[in-house]
């Protein structure tokens, strides 16, 4: 999610100040609120999401493009191509 477009401003770290790589949708008190989500199920969730939010579809398609990209799949994926993000202390900082 664009963080111009989320209500809260962003996510927040463990010690309470924002983050600007995650939104608040994703990222709360430095863990992630959907913990084992996959890559594609995070993909097709932005996407949603912004279509709710009335982007046009090309652009929700182009923002949900980006999701691998994010640290947080990036880890995944260097650990050997696991498609899941556990919450033991695996949040971006």
């Amino acid at each position: 999610m664009p963080l111009s477009k989320d209500p809260l401003g962003g996510g927040t770290n463990a010690d309470g100040t924002r983050t600007a790589e995650y939104c608040s949708h994703c990222y709360m008190k430095g863990t992630f609120t959907q913990p084992n989500i996959t890559v594609d199920e995070m993909k097709a969730l932005v996407e949603g999401k912004l279509r709710s939010m009335h982007l046009p579809g090309f652009l929700a398609r182009r923002f949900a493009k980006d999701v691998p990209t994010l640290r947080r799949w990036k880890k995944a994926a260097a650990r050997g191509g696991a498609q899941r993000e556990h919450a033991s202390g695996a949040a971006a900082r």
